[in-house]
């Protein structure tokens, strides 16, 4: 399978991942040369031998060797579909190498399948440390109790928010959500039971926002939402009473029987000049006249 096209072969010699090709015998055509700096072996040992005769032998973390049972070489000449792995492949020097691998098919003029590439990555290391690195950020900016977003997470957002709406007014909100009488639950049913009421709360909050809009746990029982193109007073009181009714209408069953809870709402649309502890504490005043007024209601500011 020669490279024909002008300048393919020079490009592909060139790329920093391992790219070579085999025949439908799985006998190598050709070799790039970011393969032979990943595996240690250079074109002139490979060509023309087939990729399982002791060289780059892929084999799982268990020590499954691949050339002989589930190749994904052979699997995707066989049916056509494009196959991915994390392998380890033996380096000249004798070593295991961690690597990417990305299998596809070579199909000819008519579409017949007449060989496959293989091109490997060495970099898990770094895509693994990528990958931890998502993760502690998701950790550091999720609440471990809820599972929404922590006061970290909101505190970033709203300022970013504040920035960007400083020209914009009006075109998003902060609502502040209180759980009424909470105290009471932890007093009669115990603080395992009222974490389970602050999952509730907080799961039928984020699963009743639409998804650029952003639900956490401020601290204790209060919740935070940050609404976006929510234009006008009654837009808003009509989507915080939206989440006010359902929190209402949801239930924890305990034992025989079953809690339910209601939650205060105060909202207020961002101003031009605002900080974010000016919006915060606009929301956290309404969500207290609704306190006063009765609870299990909302005020806009």
């Amino acid at each position: 399978m020669p490279l024909e096209a002008p300048g393919y072969k020079d490009i592909i010699d060139n790329l920093y991942d391992g790219v070579y090709f085999v025949d439908r015998d799985r006998v190598i055509t050709y070799w790039n040369n970011g393969a032979e700096r990943i595996t240690g072996y250079g074109s002139e040992a490979v060509i023309g031998k087939s990729c399982r005769d002791n060289l780059l032998n892929h084999v799982t973390a268990s020590g499954e060797l691949l050339c002989t049972g589930a190749c994904p070489l052979a699997g995707c000449m066989t049916d056509g579909e494009v196959r991915e792995a994390d392998v380890f492949l033996h380096h000249a020097d004798g070593h295991r190498v961690p690597v990417l691998v990305r299998c596809a098919p070579l199909r000819n003029d008519d579409g017949e399948i007449v060989g496959a590439v293989e091109t490997f990555s060495g970099d898990l290391g770094a895509r693994s440390a990528r990958k931890e690195l998502r993760e502690l950020r998701r950790t550091v900016h999720t609440d471990a109790l809820t599972g929404v977003g922590n006061r970290l997470h909101l505190e970033g957002r709203l300022r970013a928010l504040v920035a960007e709406y400083e020209h914009r007014p009006g075109e998003a909100a902060v609502v502040m959500l209180d759980v009424d009488r909470f105290k009471g639950v932890n007093d009669t049913y115990g603080h395992e039971v009222g974490d389970r009421v602050l999952r509730m709360v907080a799961t039928t909050l984020r699963s009743n926002l639409r998804s650029n809009d952003v639900v956490g746990r401020w601290g204790g029982e209060e919740f935070v939402a940050i609404l976006f193109d929510v234009t006008t007073k009654e837009a808003l009181h009509a989507v915080c009473d939206k989440l006010r009714t359902l929190v209402a209408c949801s239930s924890l069953d305990v034992g025989d029987g079953s809690i339910t809870v209601t939650v205060s709402a105060g909202a207020t649309a961002f101003r031009s000049g605002d900080t974010p502890e000016a919006v915060v504490a606009r929301a956290d005043a309404a969500m207290y006249r609704s306190k006063t007024s009765g609870r299990d209601r909302v005020t806009i500011d």
